[in-house]
C-alpha cells in the first residue's frame, strides 16, 4: 500500500482527505476532508486546515486526493471500513 504525501503536487485551494486520529481517544480514527491552504505561520509553505487547526503539509502526513483512496488506506492499515468503526 503506497502512502500519498506532500511531494509538491498540492496547491492552495485543493481539497484532500486524511486519516485523522482523535487526540483524546487514540483508538478512534476516521477519514476526514481537509483543505490545502497557505501556511499562515510559514510563508511560502502549505498547510492542511482540519477542524479549525492548521497542520503543516509535510512528507510525514498521509494525504489522499480522493476519499476512496483514503478509505482504501484506512481499510489496509486499520482493517474493516470507516463506517464499521462507528458501529
Amino acid at each position: 500500500m503506497e502512502i500519498y504525501n506532500a511531494n509538491g503536487n498540492y496547491k492552495a485551494g485543493d481539497i484532500v482527505y486524511v486519516i485523522y486520529r482523535n487526540p483524546h481517544t487514540q483508538d478512534v480514527a476516521n477519514v476526514q476532508q481537509a483543505a490545502v491552504i497557505h501556511d499562515p505561520e510559514n510563508p511560502g509553505a502549505l498547510a492542511v486546515f482540519l477542524y479549525e487547526t492548521y497542520y503543516p503539509l509535510t512528507a510525514e502526513m498521509a494525504v489522499y486526493t480522493t476519499e476512496s483512496e483514503a478509505n482504501e488506506a484506512y481499510s489496509y492499515y486499520f482493517g474493516g471500513t470507516v463506517e464499521e468503526s462507528f458501529q
